[in-house]
Order: structure tokens, then sequence, then C-alpha cells
């Protein structure tokens, strides 16, 4: 009897260490997760707090874009006919055409500054800006459509592709005018024209009195894009030269 109670005692008290155990594991666990969560709130508080004060600084340092003032978007104008001259994707004719329709822009802008003590009022440039999108319209037309300055392996299309790369460059440099640029455009224009009458009453071909003639007209060109390009007219911000 005595045993009987004996081993009832130790199985008893075994029973409750290993209750004791497993709440004392239970807790620890408890504070475990409870410690985590805390310090995953905590780091989760720093990066939004983070993530905030960088968005805030990226909002602060995005400034609006300036729209292009009208000297700016005259340049712009001339340097995209300067690229379409210089890849052949304007002919002289389209060139002429477009450098006429600028050349009257920068007369009008010219008059009214003139009448307002050097400055434009808004409804002026408002005006300008117009007319410019216009221009721009019709630039992109020109160097887009199917029409391409075409010269040919010989002679006379080398001489004619030379002129064109001269006058890209004055009007790219700001040596020459968009008023010029048309009168030289214009000039080429004309001898494009001559030359694709005579080959086309000879079959394709150019006599040698054709050639020579041309070729004096092209010397009388190359005399006035020389002589425009060396006056004292220029664009607005030219670029010096040597």
């Amino acid at each position: 009897m005595k045993g009987t109670w004996l081993k009832w005692s130790v199985l008893a008290a075994a029973l409750l260490l290993a209750a004791s155990i497993a709440m004392a594991q239970d807790q620890s666990s408890s504070q475990d997760q409870s410690g985590q969560s805390s310090s995953q709130g905590q780091a989760q508080g720093q990066s939004g707090q983070a993530s905030s004060g960088s968005s805030s600084g990226s909002a602060q340092s995005t400034t609006p874009t300036k729209k292009p003032t009208i000297a700016q978007r005259k340049e712009n104008q001339q340097d995209r006919i300067a690229n379409g001259v210089k890849s052949g994707q304007l002919t002289a004719g389209e060139t002429a055409n477009l450098e006429k329709k600028e050349a009257a822009i920068n007369k009008e802008t010219a008059a009214d500054r003139k009448a307002n003590g050097g400055t434009l009022t808004n409804a002026e440039k408002k005006q300008v800006n117009q007319q410019q999108k216009q221009v721009s319209k019709q630039i992109y037309k020109d160097k887009h459509n199917a029409n391409t300055a075409k010269y040919g392996n010989n002679k006379v299309g080398q001489r004619r592709e030379n002129q064109q790369d001269r006058i890209a460059q004055g009007v790219k440099s700001g040596q020459l005018t968009a008023g010029e640029t048309a009168k030289l455009e214009n000039q080429q224009k004309n001898i494009n024209k001559q030359v694709a009458a005579d080959r086309k009453g000879n079959g394709g071909t150019l006599t040698t009195g054709e050639k020579k003639q041309i070729n004096k007209e092209q010397n009388g060109a190359s005399k006035n894009i020389y002589q425009k390009k060396h006056n004292s007219k220029t664009q607005p911000n030219a670029k010096p030269q040597n």
C-alpha cells in the first residue's frame, strides 16, 4: 500500500513539473512574438518616414519646364531646317518656302519690338508663337514627305550638293539669316529646274554646253553664298567664325 502511494506521488510531481515547463515555454514564445511584432512595426514606421521624406524631397526638387523664348524657338527652327537641308530631306524649293515664312515672322517681330521700345506685348508673343507652331508643322511635313534632294553621282550633282551643305552650315551657325537663306535657296531651286528641263529634253543627259552653263550659274550662286555668310547680317546668338 505504501509503495503504491509513493509511486502515484512521484507520477503527480512529474506531471506538475512538465506542465510548469510547458507554461514557461509558451510565455517565452509569446514574448518573442510580441517583441518581433514591435520591432517590425518600428522598422515599418521608420521606412514609411524615410519614404515620405524621399517623396517630399523629390517633389521639392522637381521644377516645371520653362517654355522656350521667342529667340530660342527661332534658333530651334533654323537648326531643324539646316538638318533637313544637310540630310537631303528638304529640297531647295521647300527650304526657300520655309525660310520665306521665317523671314516674314522675323520682320513682324522686329516691327513689333520697334513700336514697343524693344519689347513684345503678351498678345504679340502669343501671335508669334502661334505662327512658329504653323511653320514647325510645315517643317515636319516637308522633311517627311516623298520629296527629297536627289543629286546623282556626277559633277553637276556633286556641285549642287556642295552648295546645299554650305547653306546648311550657314543656317546652323547663324551666319545666314532666314531672308538670306530664302534667296539662296530660290537661286538653287531655279538651277535645279533648269537641270531637270535640260535632262528631260536630252533623254536624261546634259550636253557639254548645258553643263558649262549650269557650272557658270553655280559659280555665281557660290559667290552669293560666301558674301551672305560673311556680311554683317547674322541670326541672334550667331556662332563666331574663324
